[in-house]
């Protein structure tokens, strides 16, 4: 598992490259979190863009119904983003485990993308903020996971958090009672945690 750990971070690395090539040959790139466009770009994207009432035109009678039910989601959305910032505020400043920085989660910068209407782009907006919370709650779950109960699954569950696989093994009792404080101090420990962050495994032990 070590070694596939391992071969992922690698593959990660190499896929970052190529979206950093990608980039470039879109027109666009980074800098110091702000994204700039080359020359010209903006214009050409703009060409691109289509009116809101044409985007109303071609939507299928299904899309304007369940509109307000998709919308409806911001409301436990929103509640459930407050909630679990409440949580580690309290729960993780108690137990010493470093908070999750919010903003390395939650993105909302496709309005900056001039081929949007602002339909389109209050949509991709809605989008970002959706998913992003729930990475958000999920790696606060997670580091409560690894506080409280860092065990597997007897049963194999689909996508787990990138801490699971080196939770310890269903039934290994002994190894629960002799590590249990590791894998805390291990959250505890911020250079412990960049790396748990960069590499997607927990420190040795």
């Amino acid at each position: 598992m070590k070694e596939l750990a391992t071969e992922i971070v690698r593959l990660q690395a190499e896929l970052d490259r190529e979206i950093e090539q990608r980039r470039r040959a879109l027109g666009w790139s980074i800098k110091q979190r702000m994204i700039r466009f080359e020359e010209g770009i903006v214009a050409q994207q703009r060409e691109l863009r289509i009116s809101v009432t044409r985007l109303l035109k071609q939507a299928s009678p299904a899309t304007i119904i369940t509109a307000p039910i998709i919308y409806s989601m911001i409301v436990p959305l929103a509640l459930l983003d407050a909630w679990a910032s409440v949580f580690q505020a309290i729960c993780f400043r108690a137990y010493g485990i470093p908070r999750v920085n919010r903003s390395d989660y939650i993105a909302i910068d496709r309005g900056r993308l001039a081929y949007l209407n602002w339909i389109e782009a209050l949509n991709c907006a809605y989008c970002g903020y959706g998913n992003g919370v729930i990475a958000y709650v999920r790696e606060i779950s997670s580091r409560t996971e690894q506080y409280w109960c860092p065990i597997k699954h007897a049963m194999r569950i689909s996508h787990p958090h990138k801490r699971y696989y080196e939770f310890l093994e269903f039934g290994d009792a002994e190894g629960y009672r002799a590590r249990l404080e590791s894998f805390r101090d291990g959250l505890r420990d911020p250079a412990d945690e960049r790396q748990t962050v960069e590499a997607g495994t927990l420190p040795k032990t």
